[in-house]
């Protein structure tokens, strides 16, 4: 019998740990449980929260997370695994995706219980992802399919659902080009050296050969002939017989020797100077004939190296104060405060809420849930309304308010013309200010294009015969209304300019993402937030009458992907009035505009807040929010 401060979930976690750190064959695993993402790092495994209530649900996922992850660590080197890694971003997440798929599928061969306990974690993962709802491969991750594939062949297990889903939509891509490589998966499975190769190759055979990078095997061949090389060279010191003992002799020679390679030194130089000029002289031979291949341009997307541009020389990146005049960008922002006259009361207090959460995560935070300290008064209720439930105690800690920049991005698309637009205006007006108080920098960031219906891209299109598929086919946009590095107070008119008339026009979104996730890596705060607010998909009537109907669509998906994946920025999303939960990890859908300053303020102090139950809580927004 459980005694009353027992948490009847506790026997079950503890056990789960016990048979994970055995089944990793790693005694001293740390595993803990938490409503953060599950993941992995060093010698710490972080799996799903297990409530009180013990549901089907968590308790399964639980089991098939942690076995999962055992298995990799099991059964997976990381020194190997980093030796044939490919350099290309989609061949490293085919290369990821397939060993990912091996240890699983070692794990089904070795412990065979495991097998339907991933399957919970798989389906999980697929449906949150809305891979049952995708009806093309041009909707559906190439290497996730192929991750698929390999675990399917491997096992002969069926997929669970939406994971088979995705199999099926690239199965026979995959099969047709890299059919006869896959024969050989039963041969390949168990050595992960031999997995690795088998797995550039097939990365060759679906196309992204040029992304693999050198052979590491080959690499270690000509390492070892030049060895060989030198060692032959160099002379036998105990050929000579002589004794050296002549000290004037020695010296002489060293001299001599180093005189010696001087002149080879400079007679080096002087080829090297006429190696040049031959070049130079080859470089204009006629009839187009050079001596060696341009490099090919490099992608326009990181995200997705398939991603097409039609024309990129009239896109711009400008700042806010470009785009008009002091005295007008002074107009229009006296308009936005007339706009939101009504509003500045609840915003200022959702302001002054937020910077209190933020001044006391500089100088304090709490551990809860503990066994002793302060009684944690906030949590009486629930013993008064069930004397069974033990008492909860608090205990403060200090904690260091790591060095942080946030990033607004705000859709400037035609559809957030009028009260959207306003309130996204001054929300971004407020937080900067009052983040900013708080010494975190704040970077306020907008994306439309520079014409409707294609401008001067479109135009070259036509004139160029209207070629098929031609990619993206309008000019971007990108605003930047304020810095990091700016002071507030210099650009604050600037946020006046999306009241503009005119300015508000088309939104693609994939591209603005990735513009704005590279200038956050390229900064050098510890921490980096980026929230991106917007009304709907990305639409372009220009691109997408031209192009597959998803093809905007398509990027967006691939950019949060590889943003979400890397984890060097934590990326959020508030949708008005548009379900952007079903592209973004972290995200809330709002109804109604009103709700957006309550969001947005949330959403940024739950960040910040060291309870995982508090930020629980503000992700849950969503499924309140919606509907």
């Amino acid at each position: 019998m459980n005694k009353p401060n027992d948490n009847p979930a506790d026997p079950f976690k503890k056990a789960l740990a016990e048979a994970t750190k055995a089944m990793a064959n790693e005694p001293e695993l740390n595993v803990s449980y938490t409503v953060d993402p599950a993941g992995m790092s060093n010698d710490a495994m972080r799996l799903p929260q297990v409530t009180r209530r013990m549901t089907r649900d968590e308790v399964l996922l639980a089991r098939g997370t942690a076995d999962a992850y055992a298995m990799r660590i099991r059964f997976h080197n990381e020194s190997t695994h980093a030796r044939y890694a490919p350099q290309g971003e989609m061949a490293r997440s085919l290369y990821e995706s397939m060993e990912t798929a091996r240890c699983e599928a070692m794990g089904a061969r070795h412990m065979p219980g495991t097998a339907s306990n991933i399957d919970v974690k798989i389906r999980n993962e697929a449906i949150r992802r809305g891979y049952d709802q995708m009806k093309s491969s041009s909707e559906a991750p190439l290497a996730a399919s192929a991750g698929y594939l390999v675990r399917h062949l491997a096992t002969g297990r069926p997929l669970p659902e939406g994971a088979d889903n995705v199999m099926e939509l690239w199965r026979g891509f995959i099969e047709s080009q890299a059919g006869e490589t896959l024969e050989n998966l039963d041969d390949k499975i168990a050595d992960q050296s031999e997995f690795a190769k088998f797995a550039r190759k097939i990365i060759a055979d679906l196309g992204y050969g040029d992304q693999l990078g050198d052979d590491p095997d080959e690499l270690d061949d000509n390492q070892d002939d030049e060895a060989e090389d030198n060692a032959e060279e160099q002379p036998d010191p105990d050929s000579n017989g002589e004794d050296d003992s002549d000290d004037e002799q020695a010296e002489a020679d060293a001299e001599q020797a180093q005189e010696q390679q001087q002149d080879e030194s400079q007679a080096q130089v002087s080829m090297d100077e006429m190696a040049d000029e031959e070049l130079a002289e080859e470089t204009e031979m006629p009839d187009g004939e050079a001596p060696l291949d341009p490099p090919p341009p490099p992608p326009v997307s990181e995200a997705d190296p398939d991603y097409k541009v039609f024309l990129d020389a009239n896109d711009e990146e400008i700042a806010a104060e470009e785009l008009a005049e002091p005295a007008e960008l002074e107009r229009l922002r006296a308009y936005l405060d007339q706009q939101l006259e009504p509003l500045k009361g609840a915003v200022s207090r959702l302001a002054n809420k937020l910077q209190r959460r933020l001044q006391a995560q500089q100088n304090r935070s709490w551990e809860f849930d503990l066994e002793e300290g302060i009684l944690d008064a906030g949590r009486l209720a629930r013993v008064i309304a069930n004397p069974t439930t033990p008492l909860s105690f608090k205990r403060e800690k200090d904690t260091e308010f790591r060095d942080t920049v946030v990033t607004l991005l705000l859709d400037n698309s035609g559809s957030m013309r009028g009260r959207p637009i306003s309130i996204a205006a001054i929300c971004a007006d407020v937080l900067a200010r009052t983040l900013e108080r708080c010494n975190v920098k704040v970077e306020i960031l907008g994306f439309t294009t520079r014409a409707w219906k294609g401008g001067l891209a479109r135009e070259a299109w036509l004139n160029d015969g209207r070629p098929q598929m031609p990619g993206r086919l309008n000019d971007l946009r990108h605003i930047i209304y304020k810095s990091a590095d700016t002071p507030w107070r210099r650009v604050r008119p600037n946020l006046g300019l999306m009241m503009k008339e005119g300015l508000l026009k088309e939104n693609i979104d994939g591209e603005a993402l990735e513009w704005a996730h590279r200038r956050m890596i390229a900064r050098q705060e510890a921490r980096k937030i980026l929230m991106v607010i917007s009304d709907g998909a990305p639409v372009d009537d220009s691109t997408l009458s031209v192009n597959a109907a998803n093809f905007l669509e398509k990027h967006l998906r691939d950019v949060i992907s590889m943003i979400e994946k890397r984890k060097a920025v934590e990326l959020l999303a508030i949708g008005i009035g548009h379900d952007v939960t079903r592209y973004y990890e972290r995200a809330v859908t709002i109804t109604d505009v009103e709700q957006l300053a309550g969001a947005m303020t949330e959403q940024l102090a739950a960040l910040f807040d060291t309870d995982p139950r508090a930020r629980a809580r503000v992700m849950g927004m969503a499924n309140m929010m919606r509907g």
